[in-house]
């Protein structure tokens, strides 16, 4: 059975934001090798636009970038919208049912299955089919954006905690069991 990963580079006050939050060297490898790891990953739309950006190889991209971008194009894809008629290579469109379609994922797979988006986490959360969450903390206060938590945060319990390059913290946690409270 397959398990549900949702991790997100993450400010200290709790917001998600690419473009404020710059990935070093030692952490960009860590994505790559998160990636390339992955059985596949679950998009909403709007995540799924921005990373689209790794479909096309560009002239200005370094090794490492190229590396990242064939590990995610290697990588299956699932991305669930409304509005979507057609997705790129590798991917596929889930339809209406988000349970069913996850769970079966789930139950069909083995390894890892990434959740992309703070929206798309919370949705799955809801569901209770979030086994994972992996808090990639940069120290940066940014009091403004996105949260990480698109709803209200579930009970969880810390199992991990380790040092990602330089300055970045991940925190692992599972959601915590309803008698532990």
């Amino acid at each position: 059975m397959a398990k549900l990963v949702f991790g997100m580079n993450q400010s200290l006050d709790g917001y998600v934001d690419h473009m404020e939050m710059r990935t070093g060297p030692e952490l960009f490898r860590h994505w790559t090798e998160h990636v390339r790891g992955l059985t596949g990953s679950v998009y909403g739309r709007r995540m799924y636009e921005v990373m689209r950006y790794w479909d096309e190889d560009r002239p200005e991209w370094s090794a490492e970038q190229r590396e990242f971008a064939a590990a995610w194009r290697r990588q299956p894809k699932w991305v669930v919208s409304r509005s979507l008629t057609s997705v790129g290579p590798n991917a596929t469109l889930v339809g209406n049912d988000l349970e069913a379609a996850i769970r079966g994922l789930k139950a069909r797979l083995g390894g890892e299955i990434a959740v992309s988006g703070p929206e798309m986490a919370g949705s799955l959360t809801d569901l209770g089919l979030v086994d994972e969450y992996r808090l990639y903390l940069h120290p940066v206060v940014l009091g403004r954006g996105k949260p990480f938590f698109a709803g209200p945060r579930p009970p969880l319990r810390l199992v991990a905690s380790d040092r990602v390059g330089e300055d970045v913290i991940r925190l692992t946690y599972v959601p915590a069991s309803p008698e532990a409270g």
